[in-house]
């Protein structure tokens, strides 16, 4: 199983960015998918995760309703669209598949959900 994290670099506060996950190995309709971050000198915190089947999405509260999460099934590719960004979103962003099949619900509260992670993109918020 494979992912690669895409997308990241540079942009103003306020500005988007949209980050890919492509994964191989590992069908996503039947896998969650969860983003977290790590800023430099802090841990790596839960951004967003998007379940298998119905593709239900699950925010942490620092990001709800700034970013939104999406699946393409046929290109096996999760997606983070960021809007609205602040500085504090600056990070190295990760995805990360759920080695389990159709578990239902996801979450990013901790990172015990997660058996495959990809190496990572940066994200920089700066004017």
């Amino acid at each position: 199983v494979q992912l690669q994290a895409s997308g990241g670099g540079l942009v103003q506060p306020g500005g988007s960015l949209r980050l890919s996950c492509a994964v191989s190995g590992l069908p996503l309709e039947n896998h969650a998918v969860g983003w977290y971050r790590q800023a430099p000198g802090q841990e790596r915190e839960g951004v967003a995760c998007i379940s298998s089947g119905d593709g239900d999405p699950f925010f942490v509260g620092s990001v709800k309703g700034r970013f939104t999460i999406s699946r393409d099934n046929a290109k096996n590719t999760v997606y983070l669209q960021m809007s609205s960004l602040k500085p504090e979103d600056t990070a190295v962003y990760y995805c990360a598949a759920d080695g389990l099949r159709d578990v239902g619900a996801c979450t990013v509260i901790g990172t015990q959900w997660y058996e495959y992670w990809g190496q990572g993109t940066l994200v920089t918020v700066s004017s």
